[in-house]
């Protein structure tokens, strides 16, 4: 269900990139949606999941079915409650929360109230989210993953559907893109409902004021709640910093992250909606050499993913955006500017992946503290090499590998945390199954250097020659990445449990 969502999500940037390109209202739409995308962390997946999925999980196994029913209506309320405050508040004073926000658009007055129009119409999609991540929550707790798996794929079918029914009827086509995002929150939110009326928890609002369920799920955020404050100081440097760019910069980080965002999807959130769950129960089960053995399959396949997902990124970086994205409206300059960054990007896959199977490690044990304070120590150095690349001139690039850089600086703290407080040691057979990974990479990455040829050609191909040769490239890669692996001795059982 992750694959079809994140493939559903490549096909919209694909759309977006051939309709709208890398314009000035494109930039507007990437920045206003990022606002709610990133207060995600803190109330949807996030910071709340983070704390909610260990309690849910523990009313589960020793309290009675009503109770847990209680809790759940209890959270929405007051998780509802608090979001629909904020977002009042944001709407009616978006044209002062932009100005930091947006800084670089205020010497452009249209660009400004073009961003402040679309901060509007896209910021109550959070509490929509957030209510649809609790939904989601629970039925991965109760290991119903198809639907919360699936149920992003709306947003891109939403967004799909308003670029071309929407946009020809509007006075600025890319604001169909911010109302196909309001219109997604409502549809994700709905379509989780029946699930879970048929599991006779859907959560009716109540609140509970002194709930103890609810009183510990907060006491576990707050923590958090100063991690994701100075997360979202380095988010508006981030947009500050963007805004002052060229245009077209913010268009060109987005189409590169989301390229990178394809396997981190696929399978690292995968990954981490699986193992959350599932570290949660060996916690409250007691069974410590399960916990670390569930954390040693986890990281082996993150490696298993991360190292040719990345490889392949850095080698196809400029074949791959001219075949998805290369028209009138994104062109040659564009994808020169995208692959840039796609690869500083790619040189992080590996740490963006482990930090969502190592901070889960935390977090089912209810330490939201240790993966926070790291959180602040990666936050503090994504800012300032935030800060050192743009004066140094790197542009967007630079952003994207502060970026890169400050999730492999998590990712190392957060393993030496779990080491140290021995919840985590590796298991037998690194040494072997790293040489397998050495081995099946290095042909993989000679296969792609030689095949893809000069990325020039690429722009004189017609479409159907470049989905030929990217076909190729990928089911080529995939096939001998593969066959190399279990010729060198790997076997099913040691991926599947």
């Amino acid at each position: 269900m992750t694959l079809v969502s994140r493939f559903l999500g490549l096909a919209r940037d694909i759309v977006i990139a051939r309709l709208f390109g890398a314009s000035d209202a494109s930039d507007v739409f990437f920045l206003a949606n990022k606002i709610p995308n990133f207060l995600r962390r803190l109330f949807a997946e996030g910071a709340f999941n983070q704390a909610f999925v260990p309690v849910l999980s523990e009313y589960r196994s020793l309290r009675s079915h009503d109770d847990v029913r209680e809790l759940i209506a209890a959270v929405a309320a007051s998780l509802g409650g608090l979001l629909t405050v904020i977002s009042v508040v944001v709407m009616v004073s978006a044209p002062l929360i932009a100005v930091p926000i947006a800084y670089g658009f205020t010497d452009n007055p249209a660009k400004f109230a073009l961003f402040v129009e679309m901060l509007r119409i896209t910021f109550p999609y959070l509490l929509l989210i957030s209510l649809t991540a609790l939904c989601g929550a629970v039925l991965n707790s109760y290991g119903r993953f198809a639907a919360p798996a699936i149920t992003p794929a709306l947003l891109n079918l939403c967004l799909i559907g308003s670029a071309f029914l929407l946009a020809p009827y509007l006075h600025t086509p890319e604001l169909a893109l911010a109302w196909g995002v309001l219109i997604a929150g409502v549809a994700q939110l709905l379509f989780q409902l029946p699930f879970l009326l048929q599991m006779r928890l859907l959560p009716f609002p109540r609140r509970s004021p002194g709930h103890e369920g609810v009183a510990r799920i907060k006491a576990l955020m707050l923590p958090a709640l100063f991690g994701v404050s100075v997360n979202q100081i380095n988010l508006l440097l981030d947009s500050f910093i963007a805004s002052l760019l060229v245009t077209g910069s913010v268009s060109w980080l987005y189409f590169s992250d989301r390229l990178m965002e394809l396997p981190l999807g696929i399978f690292g959130v995968a990954l981490a909606i699986v193992v959350l769950p599932s570290l949660s129960r060996s916690h409250a089960d007691k069974s410590p050499e399960q916990f670390s053995d569930t954390i040693d399959w986890a990281l082996r396949l993150v490696c298993l993913i991360a190292f040719p997902a990345a490889l392949a990124l850095i080698l196809l970086a400029k074949p791959l955006l001219i075949t998805l994205f290369f028209n009138d409206n994104f062109t040659a300059t564009d994808v020169q500017q995208a692959s840039a960054s796609l690869q500083a990007y790619a040189f992080g896959l590996l740490g963006f992946m482990s930090v969502k199977i190592f901070a889960p490690g935390f977090y089912a044990r209810q330490d939201t503290r240790t993966p926070v304070r790291i959180g602040v120590i990666a936050m503090i150095v994504n800012m300032v090499l935030n800060v050192v690349f743009y004066w140094q001139g790197y542009g967007h690039v630079g952003l994207a590998a502060a970026t890169s850089l400050a999730a492999c600086v998590n990712a190392g703290l957060l393993l030496r945390g779990l080491i140290r407080e021995g919840a985590f040691r590796f298991a037998t057979g690194w040494s072997v199954w790293g040489l397998r990974l050495l081995l099946a990479n290095s042909c993989m990455g000679l296969f792609l250097y030689f095949k893809a040829g000069d990325w020039n050609q690429w722009l004189t191909w017609g479409a159907g020659e470049q989905v030929l040769q990217m076909a190729i490239l990928v089911c080529g890669g995939v096939v001998l990445y593969v066959g190399v692996l279990f010729a060198a001795g790997l076997r099913w059982r040691e991926v599947y449990r």
